[in-house]
């Protein structure tokens, strides 16, 4: 990399189960503001701009042209799109400031679960021919990964309990989370998973802002440099994959830097939390490491900004000299089919 690179600002919404009251413009006005004016730039200033999404949610074509009015795209702007988690569009708009074509990047996200059924329309991830007309919805083949562990000896029911209360009371500092404080024991959703192991359905939006060298460091007192990231994919077809590992997930973080040195935080992207399982086993995260300390997917999962929020909670705790060297993780598709991974640092104190 011939260019440093550092989120200088990250904002989110108040992640909530139902946002019947506002469109995603509207979600994405208030925080777009937010991330701008803890810069001090305006849109104007935006040498690139990307955002995350799926149509699938809104259930129309080319819904993520709407937003672009809460951006502002008059006079013309350099803009993109990816049909995924912002995460994905963050990495764009990084590969974008390394050539060297612009020296601050916009980058943002929206997903509103709550109007249909998110269990079904993540159906469409799936192979097909072969998996997706057998419709098994998102948390069924969670349990299926799930139970795969237990049989493995990986872990059991009350190790996964532990997981989402302690994700439930990081989430209680967390005034953008969704769900806080305790689990409640809850029903079987799909064996082994109980309400407590899933996470929420909610809507959200968030935005973090990318800048290149001695401008990030004019934007942001401390910025989070991004010192590695990376991007693996599994097996399309769950059968030839063993689901109680995800070696995407530990290339990635190997050609990212993550295994260089120790990281003392992980924003993990674990919807279910069977897979915070896999996801510290193939990152190699020990007890030391504080993870998920905003609650992570399980305390608000906003489909399609998640994996974004990651990046930007693992920055933030940088910008705030909460956290010296960080771990994010994003993912995307059936049982940690796709997985990136952004190692960030802040500046020595």
């Amino acid at each position: 990399m011939t260019r440093e690179i550092a989120v200088v600002a990250f904002a989110q919404s108040d992640h909530r189960r139902t946002s019947d009251e506002h469109s995603e413009v509207e979600m994405l006005i208030p925080v777009l503001h937010d991330v701008l004016d803890q810069t001090g730039l305006k849109t104007s200033d935006i040498g690139f701009t990307c955002s995350g999404s799926t149509d699938y949610l809104a259930g129309r074509a080319f819904s993520f042209t709407m937003a672009l009015d809460g951006v502002g795209a008059w006079p013309p702007i350099s803009e993109s799109h990816v049909e995924m988690d912002g995460a994905w569009a963050l990495y764009e708009a990084w590969t974008k400031l390394l050539t060297g074509d612009a020296d601050t990047a916009l980058v943002y996200a929206h997903g509103k679960s709550s109007p249909g059924s998110v269990r079904d329309v993540l159906t469409r991830q799936l192979d097909p021919y072969y998996l997706a007309p057998l419709w098994p919805d998102s948390v069924a083949l969670a349990a299926l990964q799930a139970q795969a562990l237990i049989d493995a000896g990986e872990t059991d029911e009350p190790a996964l309990t532990a997981v989402a209360s302690r994700s439930r009371a990081s989430a209680s500092a967390n005034f953008h989370a969704q769900l806080r404080g305790s689990v409640p024991q809850g029903e079987y959703v799909v064996r082994p998973l109980r309400t407590g192991d899933c996470p929420p359905i909610g809507d959200g939006v968030a935005a973090v802002i990318l800048a290149a060298g001695e401008r990030a460091r004019e934007l942001c007192p401390r910025p989070a440099w991004i010192r590695g990231i990376d991007h693996r994919i599994e097996a399309h077809s769950l059968g030839v994959r063993d689901l109680t590992d995800s070696p995407s997930t530990r290339l990635a973080g190997e050609r990212a830097g993550a295994f260089e040195r120790p990281v003392d935080t992980a924003e993990l992207h674990a919807p279910f939390t069977s897979q915070e399982v896999v996801l510290r086993k193939a990152l190699r995260l020990g007890d030391d490491v504080d993870v998920n300390p905003s609650g992570g997917a399980l305390a608000a999962n906003p489909v399609m900004a998640t994996g974004l929020i990651r990046i930007g909670e693992a920055a933030a705790r940088i910008h705030r000299g909460e956290s010296d060297r960080a771990l994010a993780h994003a993912t995307s598709g059936p049982c940690l089919q796709q997985n990136l991974v952004a190692v960030l640092e802040g500046e020595a104190r």
